[in-house]
């Protein structure tokens, strides 16, 4: 009996052992799960940031008498990091910038407007606007629009936008000049981690610095005629006469002078205009004015006509008279003109 007792104290000593090595390997697992749920929730405080750039558009130089409207673009982007496979819901506003007495968007030159809008569509159905939390609040269109942005598994994403950009229509009477329209600290977003949540939500925000669009409206004209036709006449035995007219189009404040040639004829001239059926003629003039006094010819300061833009047709009467001649053999008699704007 004596000698059994050391082997049984081995035994308990070894028994003593094992249970000392599975209490050490439960303190290991419990410091490995305790660092993964403390590096989880640093993953987490960091979160979601966003940043977004300018927005900036231009019309180039535009046709503001057509009197239709006129389209660009511009994009911008917004680029974000957080947590991996997370969604970001982003609630992007575009505030009103400058706006005339309607509230609406406009390009400024001077004391000149000119409206605009910005849409987050390319039918330019929906105007960009702004709820007013990020940036300045658009009162006429008081809300922006929504974008989810997927950060996948690397956990940070980017995404352009694009802003649709119109000159609405039937503004023909503004002037020219170089327009501008700025929007400070937009385009702008609210943003968080996407839930159920419609726009506007979010708790963190980003602006950009600023954007702008710009456009450019040149003098211009626009003309067009109506004939002048004397009918059918018999002997030349009287004076015999017609009406025609020109109509300009200028833009707002634009002088300008309107001549008229001489005319095909052979050997024509501004007093002495000639119709012609083959070698046959017939002369005629074309006058300023219902009384048929003030020849009107093609040169500035002496007998053209001058007027001033409206960026509306104005509608000029061309008086003409065919005096007694020589009536030549029967035919039909004709000459072209041609009207030269100048401004």
């Amino acid at each position: 009996m004596d000698g059994d007792e050391p082997a049984f104290d081995k035994h308990r000593s070894a028994i003593g052992l094992l249970d000392c090595t599975i209490s050490l390997a439960r303190g290991v697992m419990r410091a490995v799960m305790l660092a993964l749920l403390l590096a989880v929730g640093m993953q987490d405080a960091r979160s979601q940031s966003c940043s977004i750039s300018n927005s900036i558009g231009s019309y180039g130089t535009i046709d503001i008498l057509n009197g239709g409207t006129i389209d660009a673009t511009s994009t911008f982007s917004i680029n974000c990091t957080g947590t991996a496979n997370q969604t970001v819901r982003l609630c992007v506003e575009l505030s009103p910038g400058q706006t005339n007495a309607a509230g609406n968007r406009r390009l400024a030159a001077g004391s000149e407007r000119l409206v605009h809008e910005l849409y987050s569509d390319p039918s330019r159905t929906t105007i960009w606007g702004s709820w007013g939390l990020a940036t300045t609040s658009y009162g006429l269109y008081p809300a922006g629009t929504t974008f989810d942005l997927g950060l996948g598994s690397s956990g940070s994403a980017s995404a352009t936008l694009t802003a649709y950009g119109r000159v609405l229509s039937n503004q023909t009477t503004t002037g020219p000049g170089s327009f501008a329209w700025t929007m400070s600290t937009a385009p702008a977003t609210e943003y968080d981690y996407k839930t159920a949540a419609t726009c506007p939500t979010g708790t963190r925000q980003t602006t950009s610095s600023g954007s702008s669009w710009t456009a450019t409206i040149n003098p211009n004209c626009a003309v067009s005629a109506s004939s002048v036709n004397f009918g059918s006449v018999g002997v030349l035995a009287s004076n015999t006469d017609a009406t025609g007219s020109v109509t300009v189009r200028c833009t707002n404040t634009t002088p300008y002078t309107i001549g008229l040639s001489a005319g095909t004829g052979s050997g024509a001239t501004v007093a002495n205009r000639k119709m012609t059926s083959g070698v046959k003629t017939v002369m005629y003039s074309l006058y300023s004015d219902s009384a048929r006094t003030a020849i009107w010819g093609n040169t500035i300061g002496t007998d053209s006509s001058a007027g001033t833009g409206t960026g509306l047709d104005q509608i000029y009467s061309v008086y003409a008279r065919a005096p007694a001649q020589t009536t030549p053999a029967p035919g039909t008699y004709s000459d072209t003109i041609v009207v030269t704007v100048t401004y």
